[in-house]
């Protein structure tokens, strides 16, 4: 053992040609073979050539090129343009330049195949002079040439035509096939981010209710029993509630396509009402004209819900002030202010986790509601105002 690794034969040796390419090559030697070998039969059966060595060396031209066909795949127009040279002075070599063309304009461009086509018409006219037929005139003995020639180029032709429109077919079916791919991974994308969107706002809510009671319990371990309990009491109720939420996200998820959550600028009123009980001061202020429409109102919703959660992340024990105002054809207005709190001084790192360490801010709720916002063809604004306020607004339309 040398240690040297020996190369598998069937990996090192080329991968064999297909049995149809070996057929269509036997039958092309044949045929040409035939075409030299009736051509011969038929100049023995009438007068035989004279001197005799130019019928025998008519007979070698023509068994040479026949036997050239079997290297019409690896150099065709090489081939052809002898076999067309040949065919100038030999008959029996036309078959096998018959078949030499019609591989030229199988496989090569029009304009490659109609050049050849051409040299092998100069060609039939400089036999038509070297070796006249007695019984034909001139121009019908070209003619007949040209035809077959001619047909053999066409069919040739029609051949590669054909060819190209199938393998244009199959690559605007790849294409196509391509297309739906991207289509597909770009359709599950969008329902990735709408389910991340989903579940940021139905989550993020419930669990900062569950991080301001668990809060309260860890920083007052003094509390009376009837305090613990009913802070136990909304932490089981909100963790409930939640699993709901959570349900009801996974039930869309399940059911048909268009069955979204029945939300509505009604439960606005629902969620400010957890906020008060979890300890927030929040004023509502609502100014509507009518029932919203149920698209800008699943926005409005989630909208005043992503506001009271950062608000309770971000700055507890602020009042919050929600507003929520419009009518047909102006618009529904949406506003969350709370103030922004004052940066808190450096302190050691803490050994307990407060409420706001729970839920970690990452952007991801805003960034949700400007894409259901855009959704909906309105816009939303987010960021500190001059008199020292946290704003979050938004404009939906709301048709006439």
């Amino acid at each position: 053992m040398n240690g040297s690794v020996t190369a598998s034969p069937h990996a090192a040796s080329p991968p064999r040609r297909p049995v149809r390419d070996a057929v269509v090559d036997i039958l092309a030697f044949l045929v040409a073979a035939a075409f030299g070998i009736l051509t011969a039969a038929e100049r023995l059966d009438a007068t035989m050539p004279s001197p005799a060595w130019l019928f025998d060396l008519d007979q070698f031209i023509g068994a040479l090129g026949c036997a050239s066909l079997w290297l019409r795949r690896r150099w065709p127009v090489e081939l052809a343009l002898v076999l067309i040279v040949a065919s100038a002075w030999s008959e029996m070599v036309a078959g096998a330049m018959l078949v030499a063309l019609f591989t030229v304009t199988v496989h090569r461009p029009p304009r490659v195949s109609g050049a050849v086509f051409a040299l092998s018409l100069v060609s039939a006219l400089v036999y038509t002079f070297l070796r006249p037929e007695p019984e034909l005139p001139f121009p019908l003995l070209f003619l007949f040439g040209f035809s077959i020639q001619g047909a053999v180029v066409g069919w040739g032709l029609f051949i590669h035509q054909r060819r190209r429109l199938v393998l244009s077919l199959r690559d605007r079916a790849v294409r196509a096939e391509t297309e739906a791919h991207l289509r597909a991974l770009q359709a599950q994308h969008q329902a990735r981010e709408a389910i991340a969107r989903e579940i940021h706002d139905v989550l993020g809510h419930r669990l900062s209710l569950l991080s301001v009671h668990a809060g309260a319990l860890e920083y007052h371990p003094g509390a009376s029993p009837e305090d613990i309990a009913g802070a136990a009491k909304v932490i089981r109720e909100s963790a409930h509630q939640a699993l709901q939420d959570l349900r009801e996200v996974v039930g869309v998820l399940r059911a048909p396509v268009g069955e979204l959550p029945r939300l509505a600028l009604a439960d606005v009123r629902h969620l400010v009402a957890e906020s008060r009980l979890a300890g927030m001061g929040v004023k509502l202020a609502e100014e509507l004209a009518g029932p919203a429409p149920d698209r800008a109102g699943r926005a409005a919703y989630r909208i005043v819900q992503e506001g009271l959660t950062n608000a309770r992340k971000h700055a507890a024990g602020a009042e919050v002030r929600v507003r929520v105002a419009g009518a047909p054809g102006r618009g529904l207005e949406v506003e969350v202010r709370n103030p922004v709190p004052a940066p808190p001084p450096p302190a050691p790192a803490p050994t307990a986790h407060s409420a706001s360490d729970l839920l970690p801010g990452t952007g991801q709720g805003l960034i949700g509601l400007a894409e259901r916002v855009s959704l909906a063809q309105g816009r939303l604004e987010h960021g500190p105002t001059p008199e020292g306020d946290w704003r979050l607004w938004a404009w939906l339309p709301w048709p006439a």
